[in-house]
């Protein structure tokens, strides 16, 4: 059985990286494929702070900047944080961090490790195409928000969380255009294959390791699923 996780780099590296989440992750991960031999996970980590605070810099110093450059910096640090997960999870992970999802010929380990691929494309799509790949049920993006909203709930007082969603109606909300650094629940991108090939995403937050166990143990949980 192969889970993928989408984890924001929001939750790995808000600012700096948050020690205290990974430990607490770890210590589950760990213990889930302890338990159960058959599981296995594969883990698209994000840019998070770092990527969005060089993403800044480089437009602030650069008036004529460039979107393909920017989104450059932001994979790169995606695969700095991709490569901090793969370390920590060595004993389990044998294969070294993927950076392109279009070319993994197989899953050795019990553990993957996936960063960023190119401009125009964010790891949430990488996720996506790993889950076709792996024939995963359901992507589970963990980031810092709870749940899908019908609107920015730091804008918007009246907006109301999702529970459930369809693609049609996710992308309405979401748009189609994909922009570097741009924060939104999941990739438009990303959401567009995953709406053409049927896969079902997860999206809850991150630090709630309890909510991610019933996730994982198709319990009732707090978050909003896509594309049912």
């Amino acid at each position: 059985m192969v889970t993928v996780i989408s984890l924001g780099g929001s939750i790995v590296a808000p600012d700096g990286v948050d020690e205290s989440f990974l430990k607490d992750f770890i210590v589950l991960v760990r213990t889930l494929l302890t338990q159960d031999e058959e599981r296995r996970f594969i883990f698209v980590v994000g840019g998070g702070g770092p990527a969005r605070a060089w993403q800044k810099a480089y437009r602030s110093l650069t008036p004529a900047s460039i979107d393909e450059e920017a989104d450059w910096i932001g994979v790169m640090a995606t695969r700095l944080n991709a490569q901090l997960i793969r370390g920590i999870l060595r004993e389990w992970c044998t294969q070294e961090v993927v950076t392109d999802p279009t070319q993994v010929s197989g899953f050795e380990g019990r553990v993957l490790v996936a960063a960023g691929w190119k401009p125009g494309f964010s790891s949430d799509y990488d996720a996506v195409l790993l889950a076709e790949r792996f024939h995963a049920d359901n992507v589970i993006n963990l980031s810092n928000i709870a749940q899908v909203y019908t609107d920015d709930p730091k804008i918007n007082p009246l907006a109301k969380p999702i529970d459930v969603i369809s693609w049609k109606d996710f992308r309405a909300l979401v748009g189609d255009e994909w922009v570097p650094g741009k924060n939104v629940p999941f990739d438009p991108v990303a959401s567009q294959y995953a709406a053409h090939i049927g896969l079902q995403v997860i999206c809850a937050a991150g630090r709630n390791l309890e909510n991610l166990k019933k996730i994982l143990n198709r319990e009732p949980f707090l978050g909003t699923t896509i594309g049912i």
